[in-house]
């Protein structure tokens, strides 16, 4: 079965797990203001990521050293549910983050346990693996974390402002508060802060596509099955060069690999014959073509 492009994202976030008990206590944070249902009465968790559900309870373990109520069969289809509903748990759990059970009217980000980096992007993990999701960037472009406690949406809208620098938008939604991003890149920066480069290149590959396929069109003069080549060819070459960058080794290229595989990422809608005259000192079309293919064969080892 395909997974979704969102559910992708938080596997890849799922990779790794919080080393240090501050880090676990934030993301576990994260999970509940975003959560179905954290209050005095019970927590209830629901999730259809089989990756978050297999270290929720490892989180939580190590967190508060508690154990869910209610433990989902993983085999299982659809949704699955996690349940806390023992009191004694729910207190310790509350008193974890400043709250008291019997006079916490609403809940809102207690900031002495966001106060390191890494407690901060742990934190916004656990909000995105809970109550967060991310469109498929073939379809377009969003990303969202919805909450019930408004006063989390406010002071969630100032912790993603400093963490990313940039601002979310926020909208209501059926009596809760929705951040939502709008932007290709922001939305990029967002998952890779949140620890899944593999999607945030997803974005990025895709907006280059559309943005490639758009400038072919509009500055197109030649024949229909030519413009199609250069597009296949450009798109292939972009593709590769991504991959090596991911790998971290397109900054260590020899120049006259590297400065080709600047221009391409920088022009992808010129021809080989316009990338040969960027060069310095300018080079052949064959000569360009020459070096394209040998940033394409690096790819593919």
């Amino acid at each position: 079965m395909t997974i979704s492009f969102s559910a992708s994202a938080k596997m890849e976030i799922c990779r790794s797990f919080p080393q240090k008990r501050c880090c676990a206590l934030a993301q576990c944070f994260g999970i509940l203001l975003f959560c179905n249902n954290f209050s005095h009465t019970g927590i209830r968790i629901i999730t259809e990521s089989r990756e978050f559900a297999q270290q929720l309870p490892k989180l939580f373990k190590k967190a508060f050293s508690v154990t869910f109520d209610v433990i989902p069969d993983l085999e299982s289809q659809g949704k699955l549910i996690f349940q806390i509903t023992e009191p004694e748990k729910i207190k310790t759990i509350m008193r974890a983050y400043g709250f008291e059970t019997d006079n916490t009217l609403s809940l809102h980000i207690n900031l002495a346990m966001v106060e390191e980096d890494c407690c901060k992007v742990s934190f916004l993990k656990g909000a995105f693996l809970a109550g967060g999701s991310v469109t498929d960037p073939e379809k377009g472009y969003h990303l969202e974390l919805a909450t019930t406690h408004h006063s989390v949406a406010r002071e969630g809208y100032a912790l993603l402002q400093e963490v990313l620098n940039f601002s979310p938008k926020v909208a209501a939604r059926g009596g809760g508060q929705v951040l939502y991003l709008k932007n290709s890149d922001q939305i990029s920066d967002c998952l890779t802060c949140l620890g899944a480069p593999i999607a945030a290149m997803g974005i990025i590959e895709a907006r280059l596509e559309k943005e490639l396929n758009n400038k072919v069109n509009r500055r197109c003069n030649c024949d229909e099955a030519n413009t199609s080549k250069v597009v296949e060819a450009a798109q292939e070459q972009i593709a590769a060069l991504r991959i090596l960058q991911s790998r971290g080794v397109l900054e260590s290229l020899p120049p006259k690999l590297l400065q080709a595989a600047i221009a391409r990422l920088e022009n992808p809608e010129l021809s080989l014959t316009d990338l040969s005259a960027m060069m310095q000192p300018p080079i052949t079309k064959s000569a360009m073509n020459h070096r394209l293919k040998k940033l394409l064969q690096m790819a593919k080892e």
